[in-house]
Order: structure tokens, then sequence, then C-alpha cells
């Protein structure tokens, strides 16, 4: 019994290592085995001798060992075959991204799923950002595969979608029980004729930078975060002070149109594409009338010296600059190297009277999968996990406001080393509307405004003078 024991063994570890490189081996064959243990059995039951009945079990003992081994074999064979029936294939992603030598969280966002889906590689293709839309346009026009498409704003967006070069994702999302509430209001931006074509992973926001050192030095509190642009407006006033190289400006708003046209359609009611733009009288009449009380810079300098936002605030010259998120980490830089030398905080972005706070405004950095993917089921796994909490943890760690801002995120963003006190709650958005809306004519609209808007600021025009221009000028371009 010992040498067929002995046999046996062999015969299964030579199966096993004459297949383990290939398929898993099959499940031995015990009904024989069982046989022999069962007749032996019976037998022991009728024998009335006792050397008869030790031999008997003897023999029962060995085949019984034999049957184990023979089950466990049996069982390894079904746990590999399992195995290998469960490994997923494996897969290559290609996802267009920009920078990415000079933007960290491409590879390591790549490489937190890659350690999640060891059977996926992630290939990044990297363009310069300046180049990288137009490059975009042209390899899909020319039938490009790559599955991942990075959306740098809204007008390449809307070119995409309506040359229909990415896939749909409204059922997606649904199927996966996605809750886009989570997004602040960026999902319903991104939606076209009932359908959802991408999902952000990263949105700037617009929040309100200031100066500690300077409240404290005028006796006043912080802005809070629930703060009017009435109340802005006041409040710059009282804290502005000194004269010459001397003076310090309450506030400070930047060149771009977008400094003032942001706080016009806080509201919901309005966007930038209108056919009547009276309702952003308001925002440019506080404005100008800073301007003309030197409560903020002169535009018409700050153009002529092309004088930087930053350079303004680091220098201690202002004491509240409303700008996006994207400065957050430049200012800890700064504070860190010495550039920067007195203590800065953020608050919410000043809202209308009867707006909630929070309500922001944003960009969007999004994803979508191209039409013509070869892997779209493997890119919409890829996208849930970038635009996702996990996702977003992962991009708050290197730290960049993604478009998710929940507790628990903003707890991960809000550790990162330099981060001023307070910036989870700054943060925290109820709404956040987009910058540039959705819609064909975005292109032409913006370069009007940005006309219309220098001529206001320089004075060149009336802020009546210059709205009616708006409307007159944007009617014509969408009528063509």
């Amino acid at each position: 019994m010992k040498r067929n024991l002995r046999l046996f063994t062999l015969i299964v570890v030579l199966v096993i290592l004459a297949t383990g490189c290939t398929a898993p081996p099959a499940a031995p064959d015990t009904s024989e085995l069982e046989a022999q243990v069962a007749d032996l059995q019976a037998q022991l039951e009728a024998a009335s001798d006792d050397e008869a009945m030790a031999e008997l079990e003897a023999q029962i003992a060995d085949l019984q060992t034999q049957l184990d081994a023979a089950e466990e074999a049996a069982a390894a064979a079904a746990e590999a075959a399992a195995a290998e029936e469960a490994a997923p294939e494996p897969v290559t992603l290609t996802m267009a991204i920009w920078d990415q030598e000079t933007t960290p969280y491409w590879q390591v966002l790549a490489d937190a799923y890659q350690a999640q889906n060891p059977n996926v590689t992630i290939e990044l293709l990297d363009t310069a950002s300046a180049e990288y839309i137009d490059k975009v346009n042209v390899m899909l026009s020319g039938g490009d595969e790559t599955d991942i498409i990075t959306i740098k704003d809204i007008p390449q967006y809307s070119g995409l979608l309506e040359r229909g070069q990415i896939v749909p994702l409204t059922s997606l999302i649904a199927d996966a029980g996605i809750d886009t509430s989570v997004y602040s209001g960026a999902v319903e931006e991104l939606t076209y004729e009932g359908e959802v074509y991408a999902l952000p992973f990263r949105s700037d926001i617009w929040i309100l930078y200031y100066n500690k050192d300077v409240f404290d030095a005028a006796g006043l509190d912080y802005p809070a975060n629930d703060i009017t642009w009435d109340e802005f407006d006041q409040l710059a006033r009282e804290v502005t002070s000194g004269s010459g190289a001397d003076k310090i400006y309450g506030a400070h708003f930047h060149t771009w149109r977008s400094c003032v046209q942001l706080g016009t359609v806080q509201d919901g009611l309005n966007t930038v594409i209108s056919d009547d733009y009276s309702f952003m009288k308001p925002m440019y009449d506080m404005v100008i009338g800073m301007q003309q009380d030197g409560i903020i810079m002169d535009y018409g300098e700050l153009r002529a010296g092309s004088i930087h936002y930053r350079g303004v605030f680091e220098n201690g010259q202002i004491a509240m600059l409303p700008m996006g998120s994207w400065l957050i980490g430049t200012l800890i830089d700064a504070k860190a190297t010495g550039e920067m030398d007195f203590e800065w905080g953020i608050g919410q972005y000043p809202h209308p009277d009867g707006v909630e706070a929070g309500t922001t405004a944003g960009t969007l950095t999004s994803l979508a999968i191209n039409s013509n993917s070869k892997n779209k089921e493997a890119a919409w796994d890829f996208i849930q996990f970038y635009t996702g909490i996990e996702g977003a943890k992962v991009l708050a760690g290197t730290g960049n406001l993604p478009a998710i801002r929940t507790p628990e995120v903003l707890d991960v963003f809000a550790s990162v080393e330099g981060m001023p006190e307070g910036t989870k709650e700054a943060l925290q958005t109820t709404t956040v509307r987009l910058e540039l809306p959705m819609d064909p004519n975005v292109s032409v609209v913006e370069q009007i405004l940005n006309e219309e808007h220098e001529l206001i600021m320089t004075g060149s025009v009336s802020v009546d003078q210059g709205i009616e221009e708006m409307t007159t000028r944007i009617n014509e371009a969408l009528s063509e």
C-alpha cells in the first residue's frame, strides 16, 4: 500500500509540474479510491478475526491518505482554474494630457489606478499646453484611437461633442449609480441637449485671498465666508490706507474681464451668452466706483505696466484679492521660500445679495471617452476612479483642488503643508457656475466681451455705453 501511495503522489506531482507553466492541472479522479475504501470498510464490518481486522484498517488508512491527497489536489486544481478564469485580460489605456513634466498629478493618479488594477497599463500622451487643443483636434479628425481625452475648457468640450468625437456618458452614469450632486452643479453645466459627455476631475474655483497682517494693523476682522459684494466694497474702503509707494489698496481686480463679470452670473439667472447685458451694470458700477475712489489700482496702469496680481499680493500692496484657487499652491511656495513675509488667509468668493454663500464660478478639467476607442469599457472604469471620491483624494493630496469637494476630500487638501487656516471651510461650495457656458458661439462672444470690458475699465466709454455695445454686437454676431 505504501508503494501505491508513493506512486500516486509521484504521478500527481509530475502532472502539476508538467502543466504548471501552462494551464491549471485537471482534478484527479477519486471515484476508484472511494470505491476501494467502501469495499474494505464492508469487509471490516464482516470480519471477526483481530489480525484480519487490523490489516483491513491499515489498508483503509493508506487508501484514505491517498484519497485525502487526491481531494486536496482536486481543490487546488479547481482554485487555479477559477483564478485563471477570473483574472482580467491585460489592457493598455492611452490618455491625452499636457505638460506632464510640470504637472505631477497626471502620473500620480495613473499610478494610483494601476495599483488597484494591475492588469491595466496607463500610457500618458503628453503635449505642450499651448498646442494641446489643436493637436487633439487634428488627432481625432484623423481617426486616432486614443482612449481617454482630457478636456481643458468648455470651448474644446463644445467642439468635441458637436463633431461626435466623444461618447455620451449619461446612461453609464445612471447604470453606475453615480451621485452627480457631489460635483456641486458642474455636471449640470456639462449637460448638452440632455446628455453628459464628460465628467470633471479638477475644478479651480474663485475664492477670496486676504492679507491678515493688513487687517490686524487696521484692527478689522478678517473677511467672513458669507460676504456680499456690497459688504466686500465697504470692507475694502475701510482697510485702504496710506498714499504713494506706501499705499495699501483695499482690494484688487486683475485685468481679466472675468474678474468683474463672474460676479454677474452667480445667481444662475444669466450667463455671458445673452441678448441683454444690463444685468452686468451693478457690478461694473461698483468696480468703476472703487477705481475712481482709489480703492483698487487703475486698470490702465495695470495694463500698461503688465502688473501681475501675484506680485501685488505677495508684496503686501493689497488687502483682498478675488482670484482662482490655482493661486493657493503658488502662495504656499512663496511663503515657504520667504518671497512673501506676511500671514494670509482665504475665504469664500463674495456673492450678490440673495445668492447663497458658497456660490462661486469656476473652470472644469474633465475626462471623456474617444468615440474611436477600442477599450471603452476599461476607459469608463478608469474615468470612474479618476473623477470619483478615490481619485479626488489622490488629487487633493498633490495640492490640487478636485471637482469633488466633500468634507473628506477637503480634509486631505487642507492637510497639505502650508495650507492657511480655514481652507476647508473656504473651499466648501454650494454651486459652481462655469466661467463660460456650453454654447457653440462662446468664442465669438468672449472676444466681444473682452473688447468692451477694456473700453469700460479704461474709461473710454461709460458703463452704460459699454453694456449697450456688448448687447448690440453680440446680438449681431449670434444672428449671422
